[in-house]
């Protein structure tokens, strides 16, 4: 049997790896993991005085979850988180423009509506940069995280955020040129 503080660790290095240079791909993983961090950090404060078992199980529940609706609802997800972003946005910056009226006034919903379908394009649009940047970023997290767990060390502590740019960047470099490169003709 493998014991815990080293499979952990291996878990994270390799979800990391994974991440860093396939988060494009594999958008599911990405959703995956990050419902599973939602889920370990949540569930302590959401369903206090549970085990920690219990806490790691409905980690694991959020990130199946987040990989099913991932698959099935990429594209729904992606414009209607870039929707409420760009409405807010929106809504943030033109609110001095309009008096500090705040939502009650038609103009400031007006603003949200057209913030939200600029904000909803710019994620369609810009989707597979955002991706690759982000995945390989929260893949390089977790490369490090895995390490410091290995080394006993505090993860937020002791690692340089540079060394997590660096990481990174290498991540970001190796999806791109995936990305960028031509596909091949068939004839």
């Amino acid at each position: 049997m493998i014991h815990s503080e080293i499979l952990y660790p291996v878990i994270f290095i390799l979800v990391g790896l994974l991440l860093l240079f396939f988060g494009r791909r594999l958008f599911w993983l990405f959703v995956a993991a990050a419902g599973f961090i939602v889920g370990i950090k949540a569930a302590p404060y959401i369903l206090p005085h549970q085990s920690e078992l219990f806490t790691l199980l409905a980690a694991v529940v959020l990130g199946v979850v987040g990989a099913l609706l991932a698959v099935f609802l990429q594209k729904l997800a992606v414009a209607l988180a870039g929707f409420v972003a760009g409405g807010y946005l929106a809504a943030e910056l033109c609110a001095p423009l309009l008096g500090g009226a705040g939502m009650e006034s038609a103009a400031a919903w007006l603003c949200f509506v057209i913030g939200g379908i600029l904000g909803a394009i710019v994620m369609l649009v810009f989707f597979n940069w955002a991706l690759i940047i982000l995945s390989s970023l929260y893949g390089a997290e977790w490369i490090l995280r895995g390490l410091s767990i290995i080394r006993g060390l505090q993860m937020h502590r002791h690692h340089s955020p540079i060394l997590l740019i660096i990481v990174a960047v290498i991540g970001i470099a190796v999806q791109a040129s995936t990305y960028l490169r031509p596909s091949p003709v068939v004839t």
